[in-house]
């Protein structure tokens, strides 16, 4: 890890000295980099954030591929740290136990993501879980899933460690210290500024946990986290610890989650240190703590708040019941401590969108912390992460997620439910409805069942399509699903696919993400950042990727040249809009004459995709204009007007049929719809949903970025290596795409189809070859026009078509098959009608 120090080194300040401030330090050092300031508010030997109470419990297995591997480089990097013999990870294992029968299949779920990321796990008996740990109460215990390289970090004691060793290598630190400001210049942090005076710096990064909110203020950067108290008590003695472990804090059983009742469990000595999620919110606002004292203690931080034991009495109950050998004994101490909780449960890492320089690493708990804080450091000192970080980057978020009360809302949501059992597709509760297309009252009205993502509300199917079910022909019938893809689906959708294939459908292609990229630098701006050429005529259009430096995968995207100054740019998300401003806003500055203007144009537009074999006939009834494909080719674009209505369109499909995506202002949307619904009319038009989308363009071969592709993987892995304009050199990437092809990859996205023509899967669920675990599931669904279910997969590319395969779905094994793709319509004849 170590490398030669850089001849001239950037001046980094780091606020916050807990466990990721720390450890970023030491990532820093061991890159070479050693001009570092960690500033805190508290004193260094307990600077009385989060860390200094945290149980220091370490699950790795998440959700979340990036969790995990955050996850599995703390363990590593923790057993590395050690001084006088002892080491900062105790790797006691983990044991998550099921009392009731739907967690049961939940371990199962769980021991999929760990085959999944590469963790070593294990379903185990009830009588298994018993003689792992023995004081489980055998008449409760259904069955367990174990993790041996799981267990507990020593995260104060890993503070100090990390400090005394960083500070050997040059890095300062300086204790009880407030910051009070962040100093900038011309778009750029200069600084911050103490008490004592202003320490400079290129670059400063927020490591301040629940108090991210207050430093993000400083620069007006909306910080999108909630500190919220969370409870934790030591029990008295317990009879069955006496003399087994060292004081005060020594364990030997595994750390213990219950999931059921919202309870973990760890040894403390003789005592048993208890967490529970299951109290009502307590949310806290970090400025009404006050200053930090000089002398902080394990029961006098700011971080620890006044213990309330009404709201532990449940957890207390059930923990008697799962571990009879504590009833004996009573609560010793306990307290509320707060934490850190965001609207989704992601960390919040990377540079603000509006000041370059000033970095955040927010939301981080000590299980990831080590891997969080090399993340970043791969990020300053080489321009990227290794492990893709769309899951917790900080521009993530959509404007209306940043407000207080959508963060409050949702990240209380999140605490309540963060041991729940949760499908993949549910959605938020509340808030619901904050973004609704200009086609939202015409999809009420056809019975849209509606989903919610990036506050969106999509429409999945159609109530009003539901007669069409019983018309299917034999060959097009919805099968018959188990319990948990069942959920949030309907037979329905069979019938959208099938109008969709052999008529015409509308879909509400609105959420895309659209830019207007406008200017005299904007096409220069643009071909440097685009695989692509897109420099063509007005009226091209562009499927490109924007790559990393390091060849991997930013996003997916089309461009449209719309006029010579004018571009319409298809993004995935926020974080494509910070990262196009950003480039702007630098070419802007270093070379006035090609400024650039980037306009987020999305929510003041629509947008319909019209597709279908149908749909020329139904488009030449609302416009005069010559839609054949000598009118208008295959990824081309113009301004026209549909039943008078003023328009962009593009000849584009992502369900791989004939059509166009129409785009209008949002004020002209409902028009559109009513005019085009009521010109399909004779040709059976209907509204159709995601579900079928996603199935089609399965179907199809269609990459979904951030689940099929994302910046670990280069645009050959991915299949995506058209995307790349013969001869093109000067892009971001370009030069480290340089001798890769098809052949050079270690690993490629596979297409798989399911033997047995029934069992779905739903994504994240490993792969196995040979009977060993060698990749996971990106996308699946039903594919309804070829009647087999569909999955997507990262192999080895040793691992060829028509190879055979298993998935492992909760627990069982599922036969498939490597298949060439695409699966419908290889030769494009649909597409270009």
């Amino acid at each position: 890890m170590g490398s030669i120090a850089p001849a001239t080194q950037p001046r980094v300040v780091i606020i916050g000295a807990g466990i990721v401030g720390t450890n970023l330090a030491d990532e820093l050092v061991s890159r070479g980099w050693t001009d570092i300031t960690v500033i805190d508010q508290g004193p260094l030997d307990l600077p009385g954030g989060s860390t200094s109470h945290a149980p220091g419990l370490v699950f790795q297995t998440n959700p979340s591929k990036t969790m995990t591997l955050f996850a599995k480089y703390t363990v590593e990097k923790f057993l590395s740290l050690e001084a006088d013999g002892q080491n900062c990870f105790n790797q006691v294992g983990g044991l998550e136990v099921a009392t009731t029968p739907a967690r049961l299949e939940e371990i199962k779920r769980k021991h999929g993501y760990a085959s999944s990321w590469g963790v070593e796990a294990r379903l185990i008996t009830p009588e298994e879980c018993i003689e792992i740990y023995p004081h489980l109460n055998k008449e409760v215990v259904l069955g367990g899933l174990h993790i041996p390289s799981d267990g507990l970090a020593l995260a104060a004691r890993a503070v100090q460690l990390l400090i005394a060793r960083t500070r050997e290598a040059g890095v300062r630190y300086l204790g009880s210290t407030q910051v009070t400001g962040i100093e900038r210049a011309k778009g750029q942090v200069t600084g911050v500024t103490t008490p004592n005076g202003s320490v400079p710096a290129d670059i400063v990064v927020s490591c301040a946990g629940f108090w991210g909110v207050e430093v993000g203020a400083m620069i007006d950067l909306p910080i999108p986290l909630l500190p919220l108290a969370h409870q934790y008590v030591k029990t008295t003695a317990a009879p069955f610890l006496a003399g087994k472990n060292s004081q005060p804090n020594g364990a030997s059983l595994p750390i213990l989650r219950h999931q059921d009742q919202d309870l973990y469990y760890r040894e403390h000595g003789d005592q048993v240190g208890i967490g529970y999620y299951g109290h009502k919110p307590m949310p806290i606002v970090a400025a009404s703590l006050g200053p930090t004292p000089e002398h902080t203690d394990d029961k006098n931080m700011p971080s620890r708040l006044e213990f309330t034991p009404e709201d532990f009495e449940p957890a207390w109950k059930e923990t008697k019941i799962l571990l009879p050998a504590l009833k004996d004994t009573e609560i010793a101490d306990g307290f509320n401590g707060i934490f850190s909780f965001t609207p989704d449960g992601g960390a919040l890492v990377g540079q603000a969108p509006h000041l370059d320089g000033f970095y955040v690493a927010e939301a981080v708990w000590v299980t990831h912390s080590a891997g969080v804080a090399r993340a970043v450091a791969e990020v300053l000192t080489e321009g990227r992460s290794r492990i893709d970080l769309a899951d917790c980057e900080l521009s993530r978020f959509e404007e209306v997620q940043l407000t207080q009360e959508y963060v409050k809302e949702t990240s209380q949501q999140n605490f309540v439910e963060v041991y729940d059992i949760l499908h993949p597709l549910q959605p938020k509760d509340s808030p619901r409805n904050l973004r609704v297309s200009a086609f939202h009252a015409r999809q009420r009205e056809l019975g849209a069942f509606f989903l919610e993502a990036g506050a969106w509300e999509r429409p999945y199917w159609f109530e009003a399509n539901e007669k069409l079910v019983k018309d299917l022909p034999e060959e097009w019938k919805p099968i018959d699903r188990d319990a948990w893809s069942a959920r949030y689906y309907s037979p329905i959708a069979a019938a959208e696919a099938w109008k969709t294939r052999t008529a015409v459908a509308m879909y509400d292609m609105t959420p895309l993400r659209r830019l207007e990229v406008s200017g005299p630098g904007g096409a220069e701006l643009l071909q440097k950042l685009c695989t692509g050429n897109v420099t063509l005529k007005p009226g091209a259009v562009t499927y490109t990727l924007f790559l990393n430096e390091f060849g991997g995968i930013r996003s997916d995207l089309t461009v449209a040249r719309i006029e010579e100054e004018l571009f319409q740019v298809g993004v995935n998300g926020p974080i494509d809009t910070a990262y196009v401003t950003r480039a702007a806003r630098l070419q802007s500055r270093e070379t006035p004459e090609k400024w650039v203007h980037v306009n987020d144009i999305t929510g003041g537009t629509c947008c319909i995709g019209l597709w279908g074999p149908l749909a020329r006939e139904v488009i030449s009834k609302v416009s005069s204009d010559d839609w054949s494909n000598k009118g208008l080719r295959y990824f081309r674009c113009k301004k026209t007007n549909i039943a008078g209505i003023p328009v962009r369109i593009m000849r584009l499909s992502y369900v791989g049929e004939l059509g166009w995506e129409i785009y209008t202002s949002a004020d002209r949307g409902q028009a559109l719809w009513d005019a085009l619904w009521k010109a399909g009319q004779p040709q059976g038009i209907i509204a159709a949903g995601r579900t079928a989308f996603n199935a089609l363009r399965l179907e199809k071969g269609y990459r979904s970025w951030g689940t099929d592709v994302t910046t670990e993987h280069d645009p050959y892995e991915s299949g995506l290596g058209f995307a790349i304009k013969a001869g093109k050199e000067g892009y971001v990437g370009s030069v480290a795409l340089k001798g890769r092809s098809v052949e050079t990859a270690t690993k490629r996205i596979r297409c798989l189809t399911i033997d047995d023509g029934k069992s779905l899967v739903l994504g994240k669920e490993p792969v196995f070859h040979d009977g060993k675990p060698t990749g996971y599931v990106t996308s699946a669904a039903f594919g309804f026009t070829i009647r087999k279910p569909i999955a997507y997969a990262w192999l080895p590319s040793t691992v060829g078509e028509g190879e055979s395969v298993e998935i492992e779905y909760f627990g069982k094994k599922i036969a498939a098959t490597v298949t060439p793709e695409p699966l419908f319509d290889p030769n494009m004849s649909r597409l270009r009608g």
